[in-house]
């Protein structure tokens, strides 16, 4: 699945602008079938990144799909006269549950703790109405684990909770030998789903501060802000 067509230049990075959710996950899900392919969500912090660091750029541009998760790239998209809407990564990998409970798809669900896990795997299954559904926390000892589970159940979607960049270097393994899925790093997301993590109310969601509230909950995130003024800098010089 490749979005070079419709992606837009942000930084560097192919960002695709989707102008709903239901938009985003129709290029993931379409009525019959999953495409295969790798998501990544896109904020003002990993675009900087990707200016600063080439492996990290590599990373990114190893996915076939990247989306606008953080608003400073959805204001650059519109800004380049592309309209288009925020596209959270937790809620994107929720829709495409449901999605792919209606089309009966089957899910590889990996990472986060035992607990965690097994909570969202049970949820996904008797809420969202899974079927077809395999899971494994994040604490394996071998990666050949997680291969071995992959060759055997040949998912169509495989979702992977471990932290960036963990998470995408592994993915980046199993696409190799699997490459017929829809691969997507999810980050905290089954926690959110659980309840384990709140998310900004939606107050502050709708006016697009979910990054003051979470500041305000986590002072020690201060130190990353530096990258947002470093992006707001060049998105208003027109340097993006």
């Amino acid at each position: 699945m490749k979005n070079k067509l419709l992606s837009v230049d942000i930084g560097g990075l192919p960002v695709t602008p989707f102008k709903s959710m239901n938009e985003a996950v129709a290029a993931v899900c379409g009525k019959t079938g999953v495409l295969p392919g790798f998501a990544i969500a896109i904020n003002a912090e990993k675009v900087i990144e990707a200016r600063d660091n080439a492996e990290v750029r590599e990373r990114l541009l190893s996915g076939s799909l990247l989306f606008a998760d953080g608003i400073s790239v959805v204001k650059t998209l519109a800004q380049k006269g592309r309209k288009n809407t925020r596209i959270p990564g937790c809620e994107l990998w929720e829709h495409l549950m449901y999605r792919a409970a209606k089309l009966d798809k089957s899910v590889y669900l990996l990472g986060a703790n035992e607990r965690t896990n097994q909570i969202t795997a049970q949820k996904l299954k008797e809420e969202v109405g899974l079927k077809r559904l395999k899971r494994r926390n994040g604490y394996f000892d071998s990666e050949q684990i997680v291969i071995d589970d992959i060759l055997s159940f040949k998912p169509s979607i495989v979702t992977v909770a471990l932290g960036s960049p963990k998470q995408e270097l592994l993915i980046a393994k199993l696409r190799e030998i699997h490459p017929q899925a829809f691969y997507m790093g999810v980050g905290g997301s089954y926690d959110v789903f659980t309840g384990n993590v709140k998310r900004a109310p939606a107050w502050a969601r709708k006016f697009h501060i979910e990054w003051l509230y979470r500041l305000i909950s986590q002072p020690s995130r201060l130190f990353r802000q530096a990258a947002l003024v470093r992006y707001l800098w060049l998105h208003f010089s027109r340097k993006l």
